[in-house]
């Protein structure tokens, strides 16, 4: 990205500082905290939630401008190139925070259709839909947020004891609001094509050790098979079957870890019904034996 600037998280949290934090922006035009970026075109490597609170702008993002308005949430991750082209009477917040660096509950948060929806389908599906599957928030909604926002602005001003511990609480509940409102609200046909996606993502999640076929997961879509394959490759990069196995092997991976399971135990646990096919398709995607990952870990305690 030779035009745009890099924001870098060190910028923003502070060298080593907790990887989440909170800016809050005005009407004004100028810049308005340090390594303010919001009219220059730049990329993060971290996350960035985006919620307009006031008035109305044109944000370009990766190469297209999308107009926005109070009530619109959409999340930039890390390495899109964006600003905002115009602000009319514009106030927003945006809530960084490096996924990398953070531990998030993602095995629950991704049995919440809504979070798979948001989260990681409608930046992949953006610029197909323009935009239009963002969520949007009425001005109740919008006040609720807010709230959470705040009581995370007010810990990391007061920074007393167990300030990160509290700021991570709110984004974890900030998270989960977002996605429960983009379950409740997901009423345009993009909007429940994402959260139907979503939804089926989020089953395989929460059941990835039953014997799932794409008959089964067309139907659980609402998809021809086809169009299922289709879709789900463009959002993911993987078909379903594939991303079922790959889904398995990694939480074969924590098994053999965190379990006091044998070989066989573990590959039933997990879908698995041929141990020596978990243990060739376990080499491929880690390259070690099951038995090997275990004990190199175990070793590096």
């Amino acid at each position: 990205m030779p035009d745009a600037m890099l924001a870098k998280g060190d910028y923003y949290f502070g060298k080593g500082g907790f990887p989440v934090t909170v800016k809050q922006l005005g009407r004004s035009l100028g810049p308005q905290h340090p390594h303010d970026l919001t009219a220059v075109l730049h990329y993060h490597d971290f996350s960035e939630l985006v919620i307009i609170t006031r008035g109305q702008g044109m944000h370009h993002i990766d190469g297209v401008d999308y107009p926005v308005a109070a009530g619109d949430v959409f999340l930039i991750q890390g390495n899109i190139a964006h600003y905002f082209v115009e602000r009319v009477e514009m106030e927003h917040y945006n809530v960084m925070f490096d996924p990398v660096k953070l531990t998030l509950p993602e095995a629950e948060l991704r049995q919440i259709p809504g979070y798979q929806a948001i989260f990681h389908l409608e930046p992949a599906y953006r610029h197909r839909h323009r935009f239009s599957s963002r969520l949007q928030l009425d001005h109740l909604r919008l006040a609720e947020m807010e709230d959470i926002i705040r009581q995370m602005q007010a810990e990391i001003r007061d920074n007393a004891s167990g300030v990160n511990a509290a700021v991570f609480g709110h984004l974890v509940a900030l998270i989960v609001f977002i996605s429960r409102q983009y379950s409740a609200q997901a009423m345009s046909y993009k909007r429940k094509g994402l959260l139907r996606l979503g939804k089926l993502i989020g089953l395989l999640e929460k059941d990835y050790a039953k014997d799932w076929n794409l008959d089964q997961l067309a139907r659980l879509s609402g998809m021809s098979k086809n169009n299922l394959l289709l879709v789900f490759k463009d959002a993911t990069g993987q078909s379903p079957i594939d991303f079922l196995l790959n889904l398995r092997l990694r939480k074969a991976a924590e098994m053999l870890l965190n379990s006091g399971c044998n070989i066989s135990e573990t590959a039933l646990n997990t879908g698995f019904h041929d141990s020596n096919y978990f243990t060739r398709q376990f080499r491929k995607k880690f390259g070690r034996s099951p038995r090997q990952y275990r004990n190199t870990a175990q070793t590096q305690l």
